[in-house]
């Protein structure tokens, strides 16, 4: 999914520089369109990277979430902070069957979601941690 947003990107790219050398005639645009197949080859392999380190642990108390290439992060946000939880599914998450769980915290900075599950495993998640975030928010 993130490939394919990855490439619609680019195409568009390509054809605007397409455009620019059909309505100009300079020369620039096969250097330009070089430089953007380039970025985009990059792009992907970082992609492919990228999305492989996502992940998330449930432990007792609290859930974990890492993610990070070049700069690793890991949020532990404990169930009893815990606002809301969302589901969302955009039309090419849909059309991939994915879904995104986002934590929301009385944090602002807390960015703490858990993409690319399936439908069933973002409710099972959602489901969960809402419930323990209610047993843990009890005692406050």
């Amino acid at each position: 999914m993130e490939l394919i947003s990855r490439g619609a990107f680019a195409a568009v790219v390509l054809l605007g520089l397409l455009v620019g050398r059909l309505l100009t005639g300079h020369s620039w645009w096969l250097a330009g369109m070089a430089v953007v197949v380039v970025y985009a080859i990059w792009r992907s392999i970082t992609t492919v990277r990228a999305v492989r380190a996502w992940g998330y642990a449930e432990r007792d108390n609290d859930l974990l979430v890492r993610h990070g290439l070049l700069v690793r992060r890991l949020s532990i946000v404990p169930y009893s902070r815990m606002q809301y939880v969302d589901v969302t599914a955009g039309p090419l998450e849909r059309a991939f069957n994915l879904a995104t769980v986002q934590l929301h915290t009385a944090a602002a900075a807390s960015d703490a979601r858990v993409p690319g599950l399936p439908p069933e495993e973002a409710a099972r998640l959602r489901d969960r941690l809402t419930a323990l975030g209610e047993d843990r928010a009890e005692g406050l």
